[in-house]
């Protein structure tokens, strides 16, 4: 993943989980998903590279929404049950996908530079969530 490696201030800090918050309402509307609310509490972020939100709907179904220096995605809360264990998932499904990019016959060269995108992010996703010290209490 790439970004700055300077730090950022308590200014920066608060702009960028805004700017990801609306990013990652925006991916739900767009795909149908309607925001009622968000869980704090388990929802995470590592600026400047990604934020993981558990996000309520209209429907009171729950979604976990990533967003930042990667793919914009998401999937339904009971796919994973906590923001950990969502980001090995994100990243094993983009492993996947890029592959199917790649093994496609007719992928063109925009294509195969997405997989190649999509193939650092999910080894960057993964680095993370073996990063023990990032994950405790």
């Amino acid at each position: 993943m790439t970004a700055s490696s300077a730090p950022m201030n308590q200014e920066q800090l608060g702009k960028w989980v805004r700017e990801q918050f609306q990013n990652a309402n925006k991916h739900l509307a767009e795909n149908g998903v309607l925001f009622d609310s968000v869980v704090t509490e388990e929802s995470r972020y590592l600026a400047p590279y990604f934020a993981i939100w558990k996000i309520k709907s209209m429907e009171d179904k729950y979604f976990w929404v990533i967003s930042g220096d990667l793919p914009i995605d998401f999937m339904p809360f009971e796919n994973e049950t906590s923001a950990k264990e969502a980001i090995r998932h994100f990243s094993l499904v983009w492993q996947m996908r890029a592959e199917n990019i790649k093994k496609a016959e007719n992928s063109d060269d925009t294509e195969k530079e997405y997989a190649d995108y999509l193939v650092t992010r999910a080894e960057g996703l993964y680095r993370i969530y073996n990063q023990q010290d990032l994950w405790q209490s």
